[in-house]
């Protein structure tokens, strides 16, 4: 099956360079740098590294506190982080910096793999959250590299995908050393998938380990000012295409009973900033660019489309009630847990399959609402606004909710670091 995959796949290779032809059009940085998804890279470290990989923005974000304890336990170890998209990889430069090598990881073709492995020779290999690649995971084993699933999480719609290859599903798992799981439930699925039951751990998700910004409150205050102090502000992030459209009718409604509200959205690809704006302005309302604004923002803008990166926890903080995005449209969901981290009730969609255990968390514990259609999102924002003893308990359930369940960061280190010992420890 494997051969078979192996041989099949370089038949997709128009397909792929048409992909990145169009998310060009949207975003020019997928024109850049093909030679590195193809194996071809400028990075040639003097001793093994530690490789971490980090599909985008989310799972770079996740990832960093780990790549920090990795700096900590092996100072002399060159960390290697790898994503696949251009967001992703300005999110690691933005936090990491030159303090680790990067480039885009190759496509799961046998001979960029091999090419890729021959270039950064690593000692370990650790990818997050559902990053499943049969060459690649092959190629580590065939050179004795251990792979590390990390922060592990698999949702009943992935479960099904990966089991219409169910034997190519269950050879490549079976080359995995070690899984980090989120949840029993991310367990089950993952055994039923083909993973060896003692290769899996449960440690809870990483994604819990928020550390604040010590300045982050004063500049939370300072932007609120700039908005208005006694304007409601409402934040809605990550979001995706037709999802705007949903929101902006919710803000429609709202404003007859706060005319002044103002709305923050946080588009999820830089690509849409502008398109996002143009369809605010077409629905008639006074729309700005965050970049385009240094001050006071004037009362008669009624809509901010955040197009900077790197904000936004300092938006969430400056915001009295949240939208979590990618909810109210099919396409998983995406992390609440920044914004109850800054003590801000949170508000989601149905559609929240990527993270089932954090939603199911953050509703059990009372730290925000889910919703399922546009009037509902209209009433869970309104009893927030409308009430600041709620908003105050909501937000301080949800802080409490993150800090009860810090943890997984530590025990996942644990666990690779028993791994990296015999292959990194020597280059440390």
């Amino acid at each position: 099956m494997l051969k078979l995959y192996s041989l099949l796949l370089p038949l997709l290779i128009p397909v792929v360079i048409l992909h990145l032809l169009l998310r060009g059009l949207k975003n020019p940085d997928y024109f850049k740098r093909w030679g590195e998804r193809f194996g071809f890279n400028n990075i040639h470290p003097d001793s093994p590294v530690i490789w971490v990989h980090a599909v985008s923005v989310g799972e770079a974000r996740a990832a960093v506190p780990l790549i920090k304890e990795m700096f900590n336990r092996y100072p002399d170890t060159p960390v290697l982080v790898t994503t696949m998209t251009p967001t992703g990889s300005a999110e690691v430069s933005r936090q990491l910096g030159d303090r680790v090598l990067h480039c885009y990881v190759p496509y799961d073709l046998s001979w960029s793999v091999e090419r890729f492995l021959d270039q950064v020779n690593p000692c370990i290999a650790v990818t997050l959250e559902t990053e499943l690649w049969p060459n690649i995971f092959k190629g580590c084993k065939q050179r004795g590299i251990p792979i590390v699933v990390a922060n592990a999480r698999m949702s009943e719609s992935s479960m099904r995908g990966y089991l219409r290859f169910e034997k190519l599903t269950r050879i490549t798992l079976q080359q995995v050393s070690l899984i980090a799981a989120q949840s029993r439930a991310d367990a089950r699925r993952l055994r039923r998938m083909g993973a060896p039951d003692d290769i899996i751990s449960i440690t809870g998700s990483i994604k819990f380990e928020i550390k604040l910004p010590a300045s982050l409150r004063e500049a939370a205050e300072s932007l609120r000012r700039d908005f208005g102090s006694m304007r409601p502000v409402w934040i809605a992030a990550s979001t995706h295409d037709d999802e705007e459209k949903q929101i902006l009718v919710a803000l429609r409604e709202l404003k007859r009973s706060y005319p002044d509200l103002l709305l923050l959205i946080a588009p999820r690809h830089p690509e849409r900033f502008v398109p996002v704006a143009k369809i605010s302005r077409r629905d008639g309302y006074n729309t700005a660019l965050r970049s385009e604004l240094q001050g006071p923002v004037s009362e008669d803008i009624e809509v901010i489309v955040a197009d900077s990166m790197g904000e936004l926890l300092k938006l969430y903080a400056a915001s009295d009630v949240a939208f979590v995005g990618g909810s109210l449209v099919p396409v998983g969901g995406h992390n609440v847990l920044e914004a109850c981290a800054v003590g801000l009730p949170v508000i989601f969609g149905p559609h929240m399959h990527n993270f089932d255990e954090i939603s199911q968390l953050t509703l059990s514990r009372q730290a925000g609402k889910q919703v399922n259609s546009t009037p509902e999102l209209v009433a869970a924002v309104a009893s927030y606004l409308d009430d600041a003893n709620l908003r105050f308990e909501t937000g301080e359930k949800g802080k409490k909710l993150v800090q009860q369940n810090r943890g997984a960061l530590e025990r996942t280190a644990e666990l690779i670091f028993a791994l990296a010992e015999n292959n990194c420890a020597g280059s440390s």
